[in-house]
């Protein structure tokens, strides 16, 4: 049993570790890094690293999206964003990055997602993601994927991702007509991922809708502001075991149905990586990071998908930092510093061979310690 500590009388709370709580235990057996493979593949889709884009306008757009897939990784582009505003979105997104330290940062994110979101520019998106060559994948909220879910599907995506902070198998409106991920799931001939999730329970019943896979956490990091807003901080370590003891019991339930987990939250470095996968995740969401790369649209500024929210923005601009170098140098290097920010794949194929791991499934296996 999980330890629960009594925070006041008749209150108690369970204790959670966060990433930078734990490390990775190396076993008896080591390995040499040319034998070791960082595939993973979600259902019929197959990639070469074990990394999927945030979807925020700073870092994913169409070219960016599809280099990232050249790359062997999975780009989404968020159909709710500026691509799919704007004509073209480069001017804006050249004066967001200009920003600098500008107080009125967060209001003008407001302002230019303010634009009506466009039918024919989702399917022109769509159509450039399509010609790049790779596997296509968009994102929607939960919000609004009913009303913009036939735009989608007609234009043909691959993989489709109904991400928001929070989502739940069951949600309950007297307003609205909530979306019953069970019956959406059950229409659809392609894989859904949904997220995010924060608990056992939730990663349960996410994967009792059918979902091919699951994102757990919020997207946290220095720059989110959804404790401060929501009061909701995620202990990533804590929620990627929770979800994969979700999925071994979901696998007994069904006989043998697996659902990849994608973690989400608190990944900065390539040591972060192995440990959200040591932890059960398959694969891990990238935001952050990707700005930092020559490719990224915004021009290495930052900002969460939330943080433009018309009436309860959750996390803060992120001035532009100078770029690390291209995307190929962020994820495979070389490094010239011992920071874990470049080489993100290197690093973490690296901690697979010292630790005698042949690939991402039997890494998931392996010790773990508190050290903190």
């Amino acid at each position: 049993m999980r330890d629960v500590v009594e925070i006041g009388l008749g209150k108690t709370a369970q204790r959670g570790y966060h990433l930078d709580e734990i490390a990775i235990v190396p076993s008896r057996r080591t390995r040499d890094v040319d034998d070791v493979s960082t595939g993973w593949q979600l259902d019929a889709y197959q990639f070469g690293i074990p990394c999927v884009g945030h979807p925020s306008d700073a870092t994913m757009s169409p070219a960016s999206a599809v280099r990232l897939g050249q790359l062997g990784g999975l780009g989404v582009l968020n159909v709710e964003g500026l691509w799919t505003r704007y004509e073209n979105p480069t001017k804006v997104l050249e004066e967001l990055a200009g920003l600098g330290e500008d107080a009125r940062a967060t209001k003008r994110l407001q302002e230019v997602y303010s634009e009506p979101i466009r039918p024919d520019l989702i399917a022109e998106r769509v159509r450039e993601l399509r010609d790049g060559g790779g596997t296509v994948a968009v994102r929607v909220s939960p919000q609004h994927t009913l009303a913009l879910a036939p735009v989608i599907l007609d234009a043909g995506v691959d993989i489709l991702v109904i991400q928001g902070t929070i989502v739940s198998a069951e949600h309950v409106s007297t307003t609205d007509e909530p979306l019953n991920l069970k019956e959406f799931i059950a229409d659809l001939d392609l894989p859904v991922v949904v997220g995010g999730c924060t608990d056992y329970k939730t990663a349960l019943h996410l994967m009792r809708t059918g979902a091919a896979g699951v994102i757990v956490g919020i997207g946290g990091d220095d720059w989110s502001t959804t404790e401060s807003v929501l009061g909701i901080r995620v202990p990533m370590a804590t929620a990627i075991a929770d979800a994969a003891a979700a999925r071994r019991d979901y696998l007994d339930e069904t006989g043998g149905r697996y659902v990849h987990l994608i973690a989400d939250g608190d990944i900065q470095t390539s040591g972060d990586i192995a440990k959200a996968l040591g932890c059960g995740a398959d694969a891990v969401m990238l935001g952050e990071p990707l700005s930092l790369c020559e490719e990224a649209p915004a021009g290495g500024a930052w900002w969460h998908s939330a943080a433009s929210h018309p009436s309860l923005p959750r996390g803060a601009f992120e001035v532009a930092g100078e770029p690390l170098g291209s995307m190929e140098r962020l994820l495979f290097g070389p490094a010239d510093e011992p920071d874990g920010q470049l080489n993100l794949f290197g690093g973490l194929r690296r901690a697979m061979a010292k630790c005698g791991y042949r690939d991402l499934k039997e890494f998931q296996k392996v010790g773990l310690v508190l050290d903190r």
